[in-house]
């Protein structure tokens, strides 16, 4: 497998060979061929699978991974395997939120979702088998050979997109709804800055985190890039609803102005468009900040913390 080149500062550069190189070991991995141990892949499902998980996005969570075990000295290699993983959960995390029951969204990255190119039960298989796919890729010796790491890895997965993250916090986005009982007012700031923070956030910092555990990170490289992750989370997922209101459906490849047409709670409702900008901005420079003893080596993880604000897709 061909490695990220350590040397190559420029952020684009290096967010699209980092893309390629996952879209290839996604290829890989989502084979209509049975790996090891398995009996046989129903094509469909398979098909269903590459569908959600393949040409398109930016791999963000990937690179994330992939830059913070880079940084913490973790051969490349083994970043784009942790990588490959979080992004099959992300994947599989859209398929599943693209469904009617949930967020019932026709597009996703410019094509049909999943439920609409092939039919509700097909999506929730998709999704079931990206799921636990990401974590046999993780529990592979070939992530890393110590099974303690792995085990860090699987648990650090396993809490960033469970009941108190990324599910818990989507349970919390459709209370907000009102889908089981009336929303009495809008939601308080600390109510939509925890749902967000795990909704959104948790997998975020969990990808660099990731990373960081990869590379043998010591505790307080740990604290610091945890606290990197968090607001480079916080960051995005504002930067995300900005776009929601200031952006079009051709140029997210997904339906916008839907949360406001739902009644969600965001930070441009609580703080108005103009706060919601100062905060977004205040967050990535948190973020870029958490690094300040990191040294120029964490240039590119800095620059991914500005592009989090500065994104327009």
């Amino acid at each position: 497998m061909s490695s990220v080149p350590s040397g190559i500062h420029d952020l684009d550069t290096r967010l699209a060979r980092t893309a390629v190189l996952i879209e290839r070991l996604l290829e890989n991995l989502l084979a209509d061929e049975p790996a090891e141990g398995e009996v046989t892949r129903p094509a469909r499902l398979t098909a269903a699978m590459r569908h959600g998980a393949l040409g398109g996005g930016k791999r963000l969570r990937p690179f994330l991974t992939v830059e913070a075990g880079l940084l913490c000295n973790a051969p490349a290699e083994r970043g784009l395997r942790a990588g490959a993983a979080v992004e099959l959960l992300h994947c599989y995390s859209l398929v599943h939120d693209d469904l009617p029951a949930m967020d019932d969204d026709d597009l996703r990255r410019g094509r049909p979702t999943v439920h609409k190119a092939f039919d509700e039960a097909t999506a929730i298989l998709a999704g079931d088998a990206l799921l636990t796919l990401a974590f046999e890729v993780l529990a592979n010796e070939a992530t890393h050979p110590d099974g303690a790491v792995r085990a860090a890895l699987v648990t650090c997965l396993a809490r960033a997109s469970g009941v108190g993250g990324m599910v818990g916090g989507q349970m919390f986005d459709l209370a907000a709804e009102g889908r089981f009982e009336a929303v009495r007012g809008a939601l308080p700031d600390a109510e939509i800055r925890r749902l967000q923070a795990m909704k959104t956030g948790a997998l975020l910092a969990a990808s660099v985190e990731i990373g960081a555990r990869l590379g043998g990170a010591d505790a307080a490289a740990l604290a610091a890039l945890g606290r990197y992750g968090r607001a480079l989370g916080a960051t995005f997922q504002i930067a995300d609803d900005i776009l929601d209101v200031e952006s079009d459906a051709a140029q997210m490849g997904k339906a916008t102005a839907k949360d406001a047409d739902k009644g969600k709670g965001t930070l441009v409702g609580a703080l108005g468009l103009a706060g919601a900008k100062r905060e977004r901005d205040r967050l990535s420079a948190e973020a870029v900040e958490a690094l300040s003893g990191f040294g120029e080596k964490a240039d590119v993880l800095r620059a991914a913390a500005r592009f989090a604000a500065e994104r327009k897709s």
